[in-house]
């Protein structure tokens, strides 16, 4: 009697299948799991280092006829790093609130004739805009909210009703509601150059310090 071979059993191809296709989505996994951590990796030696008053490696640039020596970690924009002259210069430092907490600052500089500074527009523009409520929250500074009108909706206006030379501050809500304000001042410097400090609403707690801390990093420089 001849033999012949027995037909394979059609049960046995689904398990090799499903092992093939597990070891696929492991395999999948894996990949997955070591791009995630060589992006990472990537994103903390490409982040910005945080700026310092120590720091070195400085660009010579002239604004308002003032030669300054900027570190290049400070530069919020690449495109600035070099030498030369220029009519703006945007950098970020950073303020050391009253709790200890280090804040972000962006700093530009301009030659005066292109900005007001934010003292002489409470009394020129901003006091005509003001809401009838007064907002509370930061000791030692007055807040009026903005008409919803002008061009002024959603902003408010803090300063210090005590000061001939009063710190004043002009904040905008986030558009989605969801964020901290964020809030522009602007000052001249005895330099002969104006200043334009942008910064989130959470600094005006340290209000009294600002000006003065902002003037360190300014004199590191030569803008002061």
């Amino acid at each position: 009697m001849s033999s012949q071979p027995a037909p394979a059993a059609k049960g046995h191809a689904a398990p090799g299948l499903a092992y093939n296709m597990a070891g696929i989505t492991v395999l999948l996994l894996l990949l997955a799991v070591g791009a995630a951590y060589l992006i990472d990796e990537l994103g903390r030696q490409t982040r910005a280092p945080v700026p310092a008053l120590t720091d070195g490696n400085p660009i010579t640039q002239t604004i308002a006829g003032r030669e300054l020596a900027i570190p290049t970690s400070w530069f919020r924009y690449g495109e600035q790093l070099r030498d030369g002259f220029t009519n703006q210069i945007d950098l970020q430092v950073m303020l050391t609130a009253s709790d200890g907490a280090a804040l972000p600052v962006n700093v530009t500089l301009l030659p005066r004739s292109r900005v007001r500074t934010s003292a002489s527009l409470l009394d020129r523009v901003y006091v005509h805009q003001f809401t009838g409520a007064t907002l509370g929250g930061v000791a030692g500074l007055v807040g009026k909210p903005m008409r919803n009108e002008n061009g002024y909706a959603g902003e408010s206006v803090w300063y210090d009703a005590l000061s001939p030379n009063p710190f004043v501050a002009k904040c905008l809500a986030a558009a989605d509601g969801a964020g901290s304000e964020q809030c522009v001042r602007t000052v001249y410097l005895p330099s002969g150059m104006a200043v334009v400090y942008a910064f989130d609403a959470t600094a005006l707690q340290s209000w009294r310090q600002f000006d003065g801390e902002m003037a360190q990093w300014l004199s590191r420089i030569g803008a002061n």
